[in-house]
């Protein structure tokens, strides 16, 4: 018996023996493609709304795409990077153009970010201890930004008229302020009159998600910093400001991308033509592609918009990746 086990574990293990064979490839579970069939309608209208508009506008700014040929696209000439030499021509009409707007609106996004970053930080913490009224206040705060944004913008433009509006009412028959009532929407207050509304519709956003971010902060800390005499003062910038960080950096980029885009805000306080102090840059391309019937113009200014917040985003969170990294 022994030596035939012996042989039959000797023809086991010889060469003879085939190698082992591969596990065996599992079947795809029932339903596999569910989550490619969900995913699909949102990546199509990604391409469609997005993708395909970007590339499109990218391929005109090559294009001497005028009035002439804009019932045929396909046969405006190709002129290469002739439309963003002239945009960078700050001699020319059309680069000092542009790059005036281009200032006024880094003036605008300055100013409109920081304060509705600042009206935002302040409401939240006021708000973050409970108190009676406190939901109240609340709801109060985020009417701007639960209003529809055009029933909030023309609202605003009655109240900004000079002879008939609510502010200039207030200020001059109300209040007696000596002088005459000042134009809002033409000249230079037509700025601060942007800015006024800008501020108006984008600081609330701010305040919801500060607040937010504030929820996830412990009382604990501040208790624990209230004992070892910690002023109010000194709990912001120590305690809140840190833990706040993640949420700023979002925040701010998100306010940023916002408002220098904005169109909606000066198309509909201003109508068709906006007053020079209140020329944005997104409504300066839109009146370059539209007014003049030059779309490769139009088309290479937006390219340089798309480059410029490219650019600034990815310095943004380089700078502040580093810095979360070395804290």
């Amino acid at each position: 018996m022994s030596a035939v086990s012996a042989t039959t574990a000797t023809k086991k293990s010889g060469p003879s023996a085939g190698p082992p064979k591969g596990k065996p490839r599992k079947p795809r579970r029932a339903g596999w493609w569910l989550p490619y069939a969900l995913l699909a309608p949102a990546i199509i209208f990604e391409v469609v709304i997005h993708v395909i508009p970007m590339a499109t506008g990218i391929w005109m700014s090559f294009l001497k795409l005028t009035k002439m040929f804009i019932s045929n696209w396909g046969n405006a000439p190709v002129i290469g990077l002739k439309n963003y030499a002239v945009a960078l021509d700050f001699n020319s009409a059309v680069g000092a153009g542009l790059l005036k707007s281009f200032l006024i609106t880094v003036a605008f996004t300055i100013l409109v970010v920081g304060i509705s970053w600042g009206f935002g930080m302040a409401a939240a913490v006021a708000l973050q201890k409970s108190f009676f009224g406190r939901g109240f206040f609340r709801t109060l705060f985020l009417i701007p930004y639960a209003l529809p944004m055009y029933a909030g913008v023309i609202a605003w433009k009655f109240m900004l008229q000079k002879d008939t509006g609510a502010l200039n009412h207030l200020l001059y028959d109300n209040l007696g302020l000596p002088g005459d009532k000042p134009f809002w929407l033409i000249g230079d207050n037509a700025f601060w009159a942007v800015v006024i509304v800008a501020i108006w519709r984008l600081w609330p956003f701010a305040f919801l998600m500060l607040m937010a971010g504030l929820q996830s902060i412990p009382n604990d800390v501040y208790e624990a910093s209230a004992v070892d005499g910690a002023k109010p003062l000194r709990q912001w910038s120590a305690i809140t400001l840190p833990m706040l960080r993640p949420v700023n950096m979002v925040l701010l980029l998100v306010m940023f991308l916002w408002t220098f885009n904005d169109f909606n805000t000066p198309f509909v306080l201003f109508g068709g033509s906006q007053p020079p102090a209140g020329d944005l840059i997104s409504f300066h391309i839109y009146n370059a592609s539209f007014l003049t019937w030059n779309f490769g113009s139009g088309a290479a200014m937006s390219v340089l918009l798309l480059l410029f917040l490219l650019l600034v985003s990815g310095v943004y969170l380089l700078v502040m990746n580093r810095r979360s990294k070395r804290a």
